[in-house]
């Protein structure tokens, strides 16, 4: 299977584009963002678990990075409300048992580097913010490892960003708020995929917005 797979390509998927499928697992849904491979694929997605429903045993053989968008999401080792970021690395192994609330989360898999060793566990939601390069942005840096870097960032209403260039490209998911450049509009849930070498002007409007926002990681 292939979906977006052709990282040259910019990508832009809004709520109105969601196709919820089906996993292995009862009560376990894909919106397939991007995926080479089958059921075990270099992949990014966004899992939704059903209250009380769980995913078998399976070890991370390319590494796991999530964010828990909704709910509460819970395996043998941790309970992760709503704000929380997650890295497993290559060869750790868990069993997702939901509880009642249910859990959605955006999740890529099989994107580690071999060297990328140390696993996470941010609650973002009690963490302390830092400045961001202009007036009206806050950042919250999650995770550094060679060229990748990966961050929430908070923008206040009516922030206007440079222009930018993205080597090795960059990758944003909107979780609040609408995001805005000079391509488009991009709403809450809405996931923006720009390859290496893209360039635009971010700004927000009178909602503002909060993204995850990933750098440096894509093919050049």
């Amino acid at each position: 299977m292939r979906i977006h797979a052709d990282f040259n390509q910019r990508i832009v998927i809004t709520p109105n584009d969601y196709r919820w499928v089906d996993s292995p697992m009862p009560g376990v849904e894909r919106m397939m963002l991007d995926r080479i491979g089958d059921e075990v694929a270099r992949a990014t997605s966004l899992v939704r678990y059903q209250p009380h429903s769980q995913f078998s045993s399976h070890t991370h053989d390319g590494g796991e990075e999530f964010f828990v968008l909704e709910g509460v999401f819970a395996d043998e080792h941790h309970e992760y409300p709503a704000g929380s970021y997650v890295r497993n690395p290559i060869g750790t192994q868990h069993t997702p048992k939901i509880g009642a609330e249910g859990a959605t989360i955006f999740v890529k898999l099989h994107q580690f580097a071999t060297t990328d060793t140390r696993q996470t566990i941010i609650n973002t939601t009690t963490e302390s913010w830092q400045p961001g390069l202009v007036d009206g942005l806050t950042v919250l840096p999650l995770h550094s490892h060679g060229t990748e870097q990966v961050a929430l960032v908070k923008w206040a209403p009516n922030t206007q960003f440079k222009p930018h260039r993205h080597w090795s490209g960059e990758e944003i998911f909107v979780l609040q708020g609408t995001f805005y450049d000079e391509f488009g509009r991009y709403p809450k849930g809405s996931w923006i995929r720009s390859p290496h070498l893209s360039e635009h002007t971010p700004f927000t409007r009178d909602d503002g917005a909060l993204i995850y926002v990933k750098t440096g990681h894509l093919p050049t």
